[in-house]
């Protein structure tokens, strides 16, 4: 059984919600892992629950910079990376892009599989421990241990199939 981000199911979306919770889920995992949520990080993260399409770190710094300040892009990529380190947030390798991580809880270390909306650019994530089970026994079988068991696979969601 999988387990699927709202982003990809046929119900109504509440974007707000799904943004604060993100937020208060990557609080308390840095309170209880007594990880630093910097201001920046939060900013960071912030900026990537604007929108469930994927975006570059450019396109992050752009939405920081629209309130008045523009941060120095190293410190974005600082921030990105411990956002990913710590899975609230996600990599499109595909896209050079990155998308916050909507599953809170259910984020885990099973295999990943991105899907990507080639028509809105939204990005919806689920996992499998199936899949995870599969992948382990594929790279197994060869001596390969793999570091990123991530999937991308382009289509249409639902809201671009239907419309």
């Amino acid at each position: 059984m999988a387990n699927v981000s709202p982003i990809l199911e046929h119900r109504k979306h509440d974007h707000r919600r799904c943004a604060a919770d993100a937020i208060s889920h990557a609080r308390e995992i840095c309170d209880t892992e007594g990880l630093r949520f910097t201001e920046r990080r939060q900013e960071v993260l912030a900026a990537l629950l604007q929108s469930h399409v994927p975006a570059s770190a450019y396109d992050v710094i752009d939405r920081l910079g629209a309130s008045g300040h523009r941060p120095a892009p190293v410190s974005v990529y600082r921030a990105l990376d411990f956002l990913v380190e710590h899975r609230f947030a996600h990599r499109i390798e595909s896209r050079n892009a990155y998308v916050a991580c909507d599953r809170g809880a259910d984020c885990t270390d099973e295999a990943t599989v991105f899907l990507l909306c080639d028509k809105c650019g939204a990005a919806g994530e689920a996992s499998s421990a199936d899949l995870h089970g599969l992948i382990a026994e594929v790279t197994g079988a060869v001596g390969f241990v793999p570091t990123t068991p991530v999937i991308e696979i382009h289509g249409l969601c639902a809201n671009c199939r239907r419309g």
